[in-house]
Parts: C-alpha cells; sequence; structure tokens
C-alpha cells in the first residue's frame, strides 16, 4: 500500500510533533526534509514526515 502524498510545510509554519511537540519551520529541503525549533532543540524532520502536523 503506498504511502500518503507527503505534506508541504512554508517557513514560519506552526507544527507538533508527536515526540518533539510543538515548533515552527524554520527550514524547508522541499519534498526531503525541514529544520523544526521546538524552543531548546532544532531537528531535521525527513519525509515523509508520519509524525509531524501543521496547526
Amino acid at each position: 500500500m503506498p504511502l500518503p502524498p507527503a505534506e508541504h510545510f512554508a517557513l514560519q509554519d506552526r507544527v507538533t510533533h508527536d515526540k518533539y511537540g510543538l515548533g515552527s519551520v524554520i527550514g524547508v529541503e522541499e519534498g526531503i526534509a525541514v529544520l523544526v525549533d521546538f524552543g531548546a532543540e532544532v531537528h531535521r524532520i525527513t519525509a515523509p514526515y508520519v509524525k509531524l502536523f501543521k496547526l
């Protein structure tokens, strides 16, 4: 069964992650990864972003 299409994120999008909590997108590698500032940490989340959701 194929994965659903990857969500598209833009700079400054507010997001939530199942493990890291609330954050803000600070970098986008279109279709590859997003850099998210979660306050205390910055994480690079790779596609298909199954645990990352826009608010």
